[in-house]
This record gives C-alpha cells, sequence and structure tokens, in this order.
C-alpha cells in the first residue's frame, strides 16, 4: 500500500503530471460524450474557436474576433479542469496500484503439483499445489492443505503484524503478493491467472475501471434534463432578444449557456464517485463497485457473524471447575491427558494453561493412548490410554449421555457450574472418565477490544446492529452485552441469517452484512452490503463486495461514513452549482440588453463595468470554481452523525446559501481585474 508520507499529500509531482497528461487525452469527442453537460461545453468550445477564426460565419461582427478567441480560452479552460479533477481522482487510485503491481513482479513459484519445479506465479493454474518456505512470497491466491507459518500481509494491508496462518477452519485461506516468514507452507491455489484478489484490488483502485453508480445515473440524468431546459431558454432568449432589437453574439449565447448549465458539478460528477472508492481503500477495504460504497450511506442495519467477527473466534481455555467430589488436580491432569494430540485452539490452549499449572507434560506423552476425534455426531472427543481409560471431553449433553449408557451418576452441581460459564459467556467443556464426571473447562470466546464504543457510534447514525451466532441463548446474551449490540440471534444457522437480512430488506431497510465463514457467504451475497473479513475463506470474499483487509468487523463503521459523505459531497457540491446560477443570471443577462434596454441597468448589482466584462467575468468565474473545489470532492465535504433534517439545513446553509453569495463576490473581483484589460482592447 502507499507509505503514510505519500497518503497525506493532496496531489503528488507524479500525479500531478498524469493528471495534466489524462485531461489532454479526455478531449476525445467520445470519451467527452459520457458527460454530456461537459460535452456541451466543449462543443461551444469548438463553435467559438470557429467563430474566432471566421468572425463573420454567423454574421456577428468582424470587431468580435478577439472576444471570441477569449471566449473559446476561457471554455477550453473549463473542459480542461473538468477533466483534470477526474484525472487527479483516477491518479490517486492507479498511484496506489502501481505499487501493488510491485508485489506482483517477477514472483516465482515452487509447483510440487506433479514434480518440483520452479515457475513464474503467472503460469500457475486453478488446482496446483505450491510451497511456499519461509522469507518466500505467496505466488497466488489460495488454501492451506497442509502446514502453519506466520505470514506478512504488510504488501496488502500495510499492518506490519504478521499474523498466524494453518490448515483447516475459516482462516486458512491466503493472499498472492503476501510474504511467509517462519516455517512453510503447502497451498492449493484457488484462482486462476488475472483473477486473484491481488489482481482484482489492481483493477478495482484504477478509478478509470469504476462503474457509475445508479445515484450517480440519477443526478447525471437530472443534470442532462436541466442542460436542455437551459438550452431552451437561450434559443428563447435569442428570439426574444432579436424582436427586442438587440444583437446577440453566438460566443455570448454559448457564455451564457456554459453559464447556466450546471457545469460545476458537471465537471466534479465523476472525481466525487471516484474519490469516494479511493477513501474507501485508504481504510484498507476493497469495494468491488461504486454501488456498494454508495448502498453503506443508506444502511439501516448490519447483521454481524458473532465468531471471528465481534470474537477473535478461538475459545481458549481459561480455568478448569472440578465437582463436588473430584479434586481440581485430577480434573487439569485428565483434562490435559485428552488433550495432547487435539490440533485444534481449544485443544492446545487446554494444554497450555495445564502446563502453567504445573502439569508435567513430558510424563503424560510417554503414555500410549488413541486419539478419538471430534464428530458432529458424538460432540466429544477424547483419548483411549492403553490400560482400557476412556477419557473424554464434549458438549455437556453429549457428555451426561455417554456417561449415563455407562451407568454412572450424573454430579449435582455440574448443571450449575454449566450454566455459570454459559452466564459469563463462555463455553463449558465437561469432562469425564470411564463413567465418571471430573468437572468442566471453561473456555472462553474473547471479544475484540472497542467495540462497545463504536456500536454506539452505529447507534448515534441510526444503525441497528444484529449479532448472529450459534452459541446457546445464554452465552449469546452475554456477548451481545459486552460487545454492545442492540440484539442478537442465538443458536444461529447459515439459513437463519439469510431469512433476517430478507426480513429486513422486506421492511425496506437497507442491510450490511460482515462474516468470514464460508457458512456466511449465503448471507454476504444476499446483503445489499457484504463485507468479508481478509482472514476468512476464500468463498466468504467471493461471495461479499467488500474485503476489509485488516479484518476488522467494525471497519463498516468507516464505510458507511464514507458512503454517506459520498452522498453529502455530491449533494452538497449539486446545490453549490444550482445556487450559482443566480449570481450569473445578475451578471449576464442585463449585459446582454442593457444597451437596448437601459432599464435593465437596475438589475446589474454587482455594477459590472461593461457588457464584455460582466459576460466574460461570470464565464471565468465558471471555469476556476471547478478547480477550487477538487479538494472538497476528493477529501469529500466532512460527515458527523446527525439527523437527516440537520445534515439537509446545514447543506442549504453553507453549500446554498454560500452557493449564492461566492459568485457574486467572485465576479466582482474579476470584474475589476479584466475590466480595464478589455478597455485597453476596445471593449
Amino acid at each position: 500500500m502507499m507509505t503514510n508520507k505519500n497518503k497525506s499529500k493532496f496531489i503528488t509531482k507524479d500525479i500531478l503530471k498524469s493528471s495534466i497528461i489524462g485531461a489532454f487525452k479526455k478531449l476525445n469527442p467520445k470519451y467527452m460524450a459520457k458527460n454530456p453537460v461537459m460535452f456541451v461545453v466543449e462543443i461551444g468550445f469548438v463553435i467559438t474557436l470557429i467563430t474566432a477564426i471566421f468572425p463573420t460565419i454567423f454574421g456577428d461582427n468582424a470587431d468580435l474576433r478577439i472576444y471570441n478567441v477569449i471566449v473559446a480560452l476561457i471554455l477550453f479552460v473549463t473542459v480542461f479542469f473538468a477533466n483534470f479533477a477526474e484525472s487527479v481522482a483516477e491518479g490517486r487510485g492507479k498511484a496506489q496500484a502501481e505499487s501493488l503491481k510491485k508485489t506482483k513482479q517477477d514472483t516465482k513459484a515452487r509447483n510440487i503439483s506433479d514434480s518440483e519445479k520452479i515457475i513464474n506465479a503467472s503460469e500457475l493454474v486453478k488446482g496446483d499445489i505450491v510451497l511456499v518456505k519461509a522469507g518466500e512470497i505467496i505466488p497466488n491466491d489460495g488454501e492451506i492443505i497442509e502446514g502453519i507459518a506466520s505470514v506478512d500481509e504488510s504488501a496488502i494491508t500495510g499492518e506490519s503484524a504478521p499474523v498466524t496462518k494453518e490448515s483447516g477452519g475459516d482462516f486458512s485461506s491466503v493472499t498472492g503478493g503476501t510474504t511467509v516468514i517462519s516455517d512453510w507452507l503447502k497451498i492449493k491455489i484457488t484462482s486462476s491467472p488475472g483473477e486473484s484478489f491481488l489482481d482484482k484490488m489492481i483493477a478495482l483502485v484504477e478509478g478509470a475501471s469504476r462503474q457509475k453508480t445508479p445515484n450517480e445515473i440519477a443526478l447525471n440524468t437530472l443534470l442532462v434534463s436541466l442542460t436542455i431546459i437551459f438550452l431552451i431558454v437561450i434559443v428563447t432568449l435569442y428570439y426574444f432578444a432579436q424582436y427586442s432589437g438587440v444583437s446577440i453574439p453566438i460566443s455570448t449565447l454559448i457564455a451564457l449557456t456554459v453559464c447556466l448549465i450546471p457545469t460545476t458539478i458537471g465537471g466534479l460528477l465523476s472525481a466525487i464517485g471516484i474519490a469516494g472508492m479511493d477513501r474507501v481503500t485508504k481504510f484498507n477495504v476493497i469495494a468491488m463497485s461504486g454501488k456498494a460504497v454508495e448502498a453503506c450511506g443508506d444502511v439501516d442495519t448490519m447483521i454481524l457473524d458473532k465468531t471471528g467477527t465481534i470474537t477473535y473466534g478461538n475459545r481458549l481455555a481459561t480455568d478448569f471447575i472440578n465437582v463436588d467430589d473430584v479434586s481440581k488436580e485430577e480434573l487439569i491432569k485428565n483434562s490435559v491427558i485428552a488433550s495432547l494430540s487435539d490440533n485444534t485452539p481449544e485443544g492446545k490452549s487446554i494444554v497450555s494453561l495445564g502446563k502453567n499449572l504445573g502439569q508435567n507434560i513430558d510424563v503424560y506423552m510417554s503414555n500410549k493412548m488413541e486419539f478419538i476425534e471430534f464428530t458432529a455426531q458424538t460432540r466429544m472427543s477424547g483419548v483411549d490410554l492403553n490400560n482400557g481409560t476412556k477419557i473424554r471431553k464434549g458438549a455437556s449433553d453429549a457428555i451426561v449421555k455417554y456417561v449415563k449408557e455407562k451407568n454412572g451418576k450424573i454430579p449435582k452441581d455440574l448443571d450449575s457450574k454449566v450454566k455459570e460459564i454459559s452466564n459469563l459467556g463462555g463455553t463449558p467443556l465437561v469432562v469425564c472418565k470411564d463413567d465418571k464426571i471430573l468437572g468442566v473447562i471453561y473456555l472462553k470466546d474473547t471479544v475484540k477490544p472497542g467495540l462497545e464504543k463504536r456500536f454506539a457510534r452505529l447507534r448515534e447514525i441510526g444503525i441497528k446492529t444484529i449479532m448472529c451466532t450459534g452459541d446457546n441463548p445464554l452465552t449469546a446474551a452475554t456477548i451481545a452485552k459486552e460487545a454492545g449490540v442492540d440484539s442478537f440471534i442465538a443458536e444461529c444457522k447459515p439459513e437463519n441469517k439469510i431469512e433476517e437480512i430478507k426480513r429486513q430488506q422486506a421492511e425496506g431497510k437497507i442491510v450490511a452484512m460482515t462474516g468470514d465463514g464460508t457458512n456466511d457467504a449465503p448471507a454476504l451475497a444476499q446483503a445489499d452490503v457484504g463485507l468479508a473479513m481478509n482472514s476468512g475463506t476464500v468463498a466468504a470474499k467471493e461471495a461479499a463486495n467488500m474485503v476489509d483487509l485488516d479484518s476488522d468487523p467494525t471497519k463498516i463503521l468507516e464505510i458507511v461514513e464514507i458512503g454517506k459523505q459520498l452522498l453529502i459531497t455530491r449533494g452538497s457540491l449539486t446545490t453549490f452549482s444550482i445556487a450559482n446560477d443566480i449570481a450569473k443570471y445578475f451578471a449576464i443577462i442585463p449585459a446582454i440588453f442593457i444597451l437596448a434596454i437601459p432599464q435593465m441597468q437596475i438589475l446589474n448589482i454587482m455594477k459590472l463595468q461593461t457588457p464584455f466584462s460582466a459576460i466574460l467575468s461570470a464565464l471565468i468565474f465558471n471555469a476556476i470554481i471547478i478547480p477550487c473545489l477538487i479538494p472538497i470532492a476528493m477529501k469529500g465535504v466532512k460527515y458527523k452523525p446527525m439527523k437527516s433534517e440537520k445534515i439537509l439545513l446545514k447543506n442549504i446553509g453553507i453549500y446554498g446559501l454560500g452557493g449564492v453569495i461566492v459568485p457574486f463576490i467572485g465576479i466582482k473581483i474579476i470584474d475589476m481585474i479584466i475590466a480595464p484589460l478589455l478597455l485597453l482592447l476596445g471593449f
């Protein structure tokens, strides 16, 4: 990713250079036709350029050649600045893309599908098996099938802290371009050449590839409608002037047209959308479309998967709680023995906690035993010792059933201890030795820090949070309270998540969903905004329309605010652009008719010095306001959580009133500067 130093700069030297070149390239009429408002301005430039060369071609006075040249030059600058704004937005994205492309250059892969051979990463195909050792770059996206290693993902996420990757579970996917810094990984490639996550990132951060969003298309349609209306007004005004005996030069008519149509927002509209996606990438989130970013601005409900999203996802042993007639020492000893061959995070944490509490692991390792793996049917795991002893650990009801089948007794205090752990938000893991229950292991799924405050911020901007979890209602309630979510769905299955999303959507709500596992994929696809964790599975990332490279579920908060900021920025600059027209009316209309109708002088409230200076001042202001607003289009209007009514009033007050006042001041200042120059030229 880009360095912080580069990120802080609005326009670097390289971006400035590429933006100027890009602005000239975009003058191609085929490209300009995609922006009807600015296309009208370009047509106006061509016509005035013709009149500058042949001033009498439309029956105008030959003395207007210099005036026509000035108008043509200003119109060219107007189009150029609009293209420059879009090029700047694209340039910032392309700068990020170039830094990402460097991670793909000259990457080699150790393909071990058949026999081991070193090939270029670009030659890998889906299904190939590669071996990546310490210090080597992972050549393409894939799933770990063997090994455990630390992986440096800073090339993708910008975070320097390495992450542990291992086979199995929801955290086994790896991204091409990241680096293995310890041990080794055997990886099955899941992307074809050109289709990796890194390839998608590069394509998406390049603004030129951005599709217009529905809201942008709707606003563009409005701008086109306004342009057509003003063209009709200009034609009507021309015939009215002829009827009044006023001769209007064709260049003046074009100047009036350009000043009245919404050129300001027309010139910035595309840049605003591109910049919105660019701001999303600054938070290390890749949006698959601008539509997803905009949808975030309208989100009402957010569905969050608990495991790996609200919590870290690894339930770790926190305590051993023995039943009344069993010593804690005996419980710890048998819990450790049952977990020695258990390679799950839970099993490893039980052994680690037992070791910390004084258990001699080496002694137990010398015992001959057969490990019994956990299955969905038995819901328990354990060991069978060589002397016939059977130790099991698992879900409370599964162990109780197992002991009863052996005619064992159930301790009276077992149920209360299990409920106590559940009430604390933990997972109770009951341990038994043959037909005797020894106690409970307290497994705790830790809530990620800072969630409560961030969910409170979501609540402030009117977003309801719902946690989905497979835990029992007591555990779910505790986790929900600790995390600060508004509500929860306990014992939730994948189909329940989809049902809840559909129910919310049926009520007219815009729903966001965050998740990381394969079981989250259907819900991520159903949601209006699906944010997948980069640490999650390939299926989750493919189903979502956004991927969080930092795997922070609360990142949706920033994305929602960026979505709202995008909509507010577009609305604010549209308001400013339309409000601008008021000052231009008072500048150009009196200038056109003042010679034939002296009474029109009363409308010249800015006291502009001559008809020519009035028209050119309005036209120059119309051109220079576009680059002046580029920083706002790029950074966005500052967003603060508040009611929509207050936001509307604030925008009208700042950008509506400002859009009326600023042109009056700007046009007057420009008139004071250029009027003496025009007098020297004889105008």
